[in-house]
């Protein structure tokens, strides 16, 4: 269902004269599932601050401490914090990490009804955690749920991508990104994965 509503989105985007020639000129972006909730919302606490690929190599040292790459709260708690602070996770990182690992160990989540809740009371969920802000909540849904209308307007990427587009001396603000983006809803998740993409000039792969 998600590559029919991938190809649907694109087709869509090909009408919008500003993102016609980036989808000519780029294959369709690389859009991981993933399927642990507790592990995604740990790589992407990794994630925020960092580039792509700096996060990348710290979130694949975490993954080397597990068997098979996966691990859950109860196998997350067992690594001392020491050896998460050696693979270059900060100190303040690690607390959020345990804020989240706990709120899983104490049943305090919402996994039973995730996929039938709007988009906003996820994110207002999240955000109670401590260390999981807009733009985390903004990934979870965009790559563990699989939502394909999020806008993370204060990522910095999708900024210099809608400068670049849009042909801005300036990093566009919030206001400016909100209303230009409504051009491309309900597929902007998909336009996030292309201006990543020229941005980083490589696939797009968390």
């Amino acid at each position: 269902m998600l590559k029919s509503k991938l190809n649907k989105g694109i087709e869509f985007l090909k009408q919008d004269k500003y993102f016609a020639p980036i989808i000519a000129n780029n294959k369709v972006p690389i859009f991981p599932k993933e399927t642990e909730y507790f592990q995604s919302l740990i790589k992407y606490i990794i994630y925020q601050q960092l580039s792509i690929k700096s996060a990348r190599k710290i979130y694949d040292r975490l993954l080397s401490l597990f068997e098979e790459n996966k691990f859950n709260f109860n196998s997350f708690l067992s690594i001392p914090k020491d050896t998460l602070k050696k693979i270059g996770i900060s100190s303040s990182k690690i607390n959020y990490m345990h804020q989240v690992a706990k709120k899983f160990k104490n049943n305090k989540f919402f996994l039973d009804k995730i996929d039938f809740l709007p988009d906003q009371e996820i994110i207002d969920q999240l955000i109670e955690i401590k260390g999981i802000g807009p733009w985390t909540a903004d990934m979870f849904l965009m790559f563990t749920l699989q939502r394909l209308d999020i806008f993370p307007i204060k990522d910095l990427g999708i900024k210099k991508g809608m400068q670049k587009i849009f042909n801005l001396k300036n990093i566009p603000s919030d206001n400016f990104m909100i209303k230009r983006s409504k051009r491309w809803s309900p597929y902007r998740t998909i336009v996030c994965l292309y201006l990543w993409k020229i941005i980083d000039e490589n696939d797009f792969e968390w």
